[in-house]
């Protein structure tokens, strides 16, 4: 992917979470009840998700071009590939705690 093109996403991902923060104060303080609450849990349980997700999905592709590597080299290796492509996923399970921590389910 293009650096501009990340830099645009990242941007675009940012502002529609400052947007999203600013509403959602907003509206605390306009009506002062349990709903907001619940609405920044959400968005705090879905920003924990999706950051876990992007972290597996970076690591993941480095991890399996890597692991690519070593079982074209030595085809005996590919449990510990598999293993270490296995871990990164640890990284999402903590997500979905965090999602369920913080209420949103």
């Amino acid at each position: 992917m293009n650096i501009n093109w990340m830099r645009i996403t990242l941007v675009v991902l940012f502002a529609t979470l400052a947007l999203t923060l600013i509403a959602d104060f907003a509206a605390a303080d306009a009506h002062d009840n349990e709903e907001t609450v619940t609405a920044s849990a959400k968005l705090g349980a879905g920003i924990a998700l999706a950051g876990c997700g992007i972290g597996t999905g970076l690591s993941q592709g480095q991890i399996g071009a890597a692991g690519v590597g070593m079982v074209a080299e030595d085809g005996s290796k590919f449990v510990t590939a598999l293993i270490f492509m296995a871990i990164p996923e640890t990284i999402v399970l903590f997500g979905f705690v965090a999602l369920f921590l913080m209420g949103a389910a």
